[in-house]
Order: structure tokens, then C-alpha cells, then sequence
């Protein structure tokens, strides 16, 4: 008896012991996977444990192609009836505009791979010309008369100011040949409410912009049959500004099927799926010709930033690079113009604010300064077409105190193949009140109809 309870004893003891052992050894594991993981993230997406700059693959997600365009380049493809050799259809030849010659792989890891400024030229040009011929979209109508025709008609004058893509893609789309007044061959429906007309309307402000969208959907589907048949899957709206990032907020329906044409696009943001939605360029709009000595290398700054610190990414960059010889950034006012500032810079920098867009990327591509973005999560303007790393710079908030030696680690030869791209593709980021073959309406055109369904619902 004695003996049977001594092993009793001693066999609860053991698993006493045990479950004290694996008490301390759970988490301990669970820490050290954790940290590992850290560790793996911070070395895939900065260049803090390497001298090499990094970037990371842009990422290409061209969508399934309805019309079963091949994903392969033949050398039979037919040619198209557009005119893709002229100067307004150059498409990603990168003609030499500042006497550039071609970078040989560096230690930083730019090389020939990154030179083309398209993903793939020839899908595209075979792409653009199927939607510039069958792309079709219906507008809902609305009349002069209606008492928020200024939200839901054009602008009847040049759009301006911060957030002008807005009104000037609807602009545009008015006048356009993609219009059709026959929803049975639409491809997409177009929301017309403007989320910035709706911002400033006295009767609507701030606070009343989710309360008219969400009836606005309702109006429209207990009046027409077209939402309904897909839960709003093929229609998209417009908006530049911020606000748009909640003005969706009690639609549920276009939040989660509808496609959003936003410029806050960042995919940190659950509202915002960039397989489903697009990403609008945030463009101050320019009429005048090119500025002067726009080809130029012989720039005296290395890098250049202004705009208000409204943001910790911002305060970060200030306090690191505010008093640096080669890097200059300003929160004030500056003391030459914003213009002279950008030309006479190689590197702009695009810095998150309170949203991950702002139009600077449009100042630095229009100026021919090579745009450096330090914005994580920002679902970058066209990148299902074009090569972002091949005429930018993209760099992540945790490497701002390395930008000195990021930047200068760019060789001459290198940072002439990225400026001659910033001239190839700044005509893919300019409006124009009458819009020209691969300009930005165009541009945001044809990502819509990479995003149209092959599948049509009939109507009833």
C-alpha cells in the first residue's frame, strides 16, 4: 500500500513538473517565433541590414482578361490601326532626351530589368485598342433641373485646385465616345454624385455625404433594374478627395462590390481592394507648355520636399533632413518658387500626409524630377500598366534615415535612364480639357475596363 502510494507520489509529481516545463516553454516559443518573423519582415522591406538599395517588385496584377487576350508576346500580334509610332503614342520607348546611356547592373540592383516603363508594352497597346473601339458605359441621367445638378452634371467650366482629377475625368467621360444612352450594352455604370461638389454643398457638408450616397443607391435601384442585377458590381464612381475614404461608409454595396476610382488609394484601408478598385492620379491641372529645361541633369539639389507637416511621416523627415547641404525639406514658406525648386532638384520626394496621396508625384514627373515615395500602402496610380521602379524611387518610412545614402548610391548612368522614363511616362499623368490618346482620362479609362466582367445579366 505504502509502495503504490509512493509511485502515485511521484508519477503526479513528474506530470506536475512537466506542465510547469511546457508552461514556460509555450511562450517562450511563441516569442522567439514572433521575433523571427519581425526580423524576416523588416529584412524583406528595408535596407537596413543591406547597403544594396531595394526595392520591392512592383506589383503587376494584371486582371483576367475577359476577351482572352495571351498573356504572351507573339511575334505575329497584329499591328494596330492607331498610330503608336507617333510622338503623342510613344508608348515606353525611351528615346534619349538627356543624352542618357543604358545603366549596367550596380551594386543597388537597378539594372537592364527595370528599364521598360510597362509591365508589358504590347498587351497593352493590343488592350487599348479593343477598349478604345467596344468599351461602353451608361451614365445615369440626371437633368439640369434637378435640384442637385451641380453634384451629379459635369462642371460647366476648367476644373481647378487640389482635387481637379475628379471633375475632369467626369468632364471628359461626357464629351467622350465611351458614352451610351443603351444600358443593355453598357459595360459599367457610372455613380456621377461628386464626393468634392457634395464636401462644399451647404445642404449636404461633411456630415450629410454618407446619408445622399447611401439614398442616392436606393433612388437608383428601386428606379432602374441595372444595380440590382449584380448588387452593383459593375458600376464605379469617382472621388479625389479625402473625404471619399468614409463618404461610402453606409452603402455597404459600394463599398464592397461597386468599383471606387479614389485617390486615396491605400490598401491599408479596408475599404479600398485593389483587384476590385483603382487608384485615381492626383494631377493640379496644368494648361501651359512644358517648363524650361525640363531635360536638364544639372540639378543642384539632390532631393527636395515642401508642404505642411501634417502627418508623422512628415515630422520624421523634417527632423531628420531639415538641416542637410544635399537634401532640403521645407514647412514654410520657401524662399525661391515651388516650381524653381522642383526643376532644380533630381529627386522630389512624395511624403504621406493624411492620406497617402497627395499631387506631388504629378509636380515631380511634370517638372522631370525622378519622384521618391515614401507612402507605405499606397496602391500607386496605373500600376497594373506601368513599371513604377523604372522612373521612381519607392522607399519605406522606416528607411527615411538612409535617404542620403540611398540617393546617392544611384549612379549618373542610372539616374539619366530614370529621369529619360519620367519623360516617357509624365503624359500618362496630365488632364487635358479635350483629352489626347494616353493622357490620364485615357489611362483611368482602360483600367475600368480591365475591371468590366466578362459576364453580362440580362436585363428583365
Amino acid at each position: 500500500m505504502a509502495r503504490s502510494f509512493f509511485l502515485l507520489y511521484s508519477l503526479s509529481r513528474r506530470r506536475v513538473s512537466d506542465s510547469l516545463r511546457s508552461l514556460f516553454f509555450i511562450p517562450t516559443a511563441l516569442a522567439l517565433t514572433t521575433s523571427l518573423f519581425i526580423l524576416f519582415y523588416i529584412s524583406s522591406t528595408s535596407n537596413i541590414f543591406t547597403s544594396h538599395l531595394h526595392h520591392r517588385n512592383s506589383r503587376l496584377h494584371f486582371l483576367q482578361n475577359p476577351i482572352g487576350v495571351s498573356l504572351k508576346t507573339h511575334a505575329n500580334q497584329p499591328q494596330s490601326s492607331l498610330d503608336f509610332d507617333s510622338p503623342v503614342s510613344d508608348l515606353g520607348h525611351t528615346a534619349d532626351h538627356a543624352g542618357a546611356a543604358k545603366p549596367s547592373p550596380s551594386s543597388n540592383g537597378r539594372g537592364v530589368e527595370d528599364e521598360n516603363v510597362f509591365h508589358d508594352r504590347d498587351i497593352f497597346k493590343e488592350d487599348y485598342i479593343k477598349m478604345n473601339t467596344t468599351f461602353k458605359i451608361f451614365v445615369y441621367p440626371h437633368q439640369r433641373s434637378d435640384p442637385f445638378a451641380n453634384v451629379l452634371l459635369p462642371v460647366d467650366f476648367e476644373p481647378e485646385g487640389n482635387y481637379a482629377s475628379e471633375s475632369f475625368f467626369k468632364k471628359s467621360l461626357n464629351n467622350s465616345h465611351f458614352i451610351t444612352k443603351d444600358p443593355s450594352i453598357a459595360d459599367l455604370f457610372f455613380l456621377p454624385f461628386s464626393i468634392a461638389r457634395l464636401r462644399h454643398d451647404p445642404r449636404i457638408g461633411i456630415d450629410g455625404i454618407q446619408d445622399f450616397i447611401k439614398e442616392y443607391v436606393f433612388n437608383i435601384s428601386h428606379k432602374y433594374p441595372y444595380w440590382n442585377r449584380t448588387g452593383g458590381a459593375d458600376h464605379f464612381y469617382v472621388s479625389c478627395h479625402s473625404i471619399g475614404r468614409v463618404a461610402i461608409n453606409k452603402a455597404d454595396e459600394v463599398k464592397r462590390n461597386a468599383i471606387q476610382v479614389v485617390c486615396s488609394s491605400s490598401y491599408f484601408q479596408s475599404a479600398y481592394v485593389p483587384h476590385k478598385d483603382a487608384s485615381l492620379p492626383q494631377i493640379w491641372p496644368r494648361i501651359e507648355d512644358d517648363p524650361r529645361n525640363i531635360t536638364s541633369s544639372q540639378r543642384k539639389k539632390l532631393a527636395f520636399f515642401a508642404g505642411s507637416i501634417n502627418s508623422p511621416v512628415r515630422e520624421k523627415l523634417l527632423k531628420t533632413w531639415q538641416n542637410n547641404t544635399q537634401i532640403y525639406v521645407h514647412s514654410g514658406r520657401l524662399n525661391t518658387s515651388y516650381e524653381a525648386s522642383l526643376l532644380d532638384s533630381k529627386f522630389c520626394f512624395h511624403v504621406k500626409g493624411y492620406a497617402v496621396n497627395t499631387a506631388r508625384i504629378g509636380d515631380a514627373l511634370y517638372h522631370g524630377c525622378v519622384p521618391v515615395i515614401i507612402a507605405n500602402h499606397y496602391d500607386l496610380p496605373f500600376a497594373d500598366i506601368l513599371n513604377w521602379k523604372s522612373f521612381s524611387i519607392i522607399i519605406a518610412t522606416l528607411d527615411i534615415p538612409s535617404l542620403q545614402r540611398i540617393l546617392n548610391g544611384i549612379s549618373n548612368d542610372e539616374y539619366a535612364k530614370l529621369q529619360s522614363n519620367v519623360l516617357d511616362v509624365r503624359k500618362h499623368f496630365r488632364w487635358h480639357s479635350v483629352p489626347i490618346d494616353y493622357d490620364a482620362f485615357y489611362m483611368v479609362m482602360y483600367e475600368l475596363w480591365l475591371r468590366r466582367s466578362s459576364i453580362r445579366v440580362p436585363l428583365s
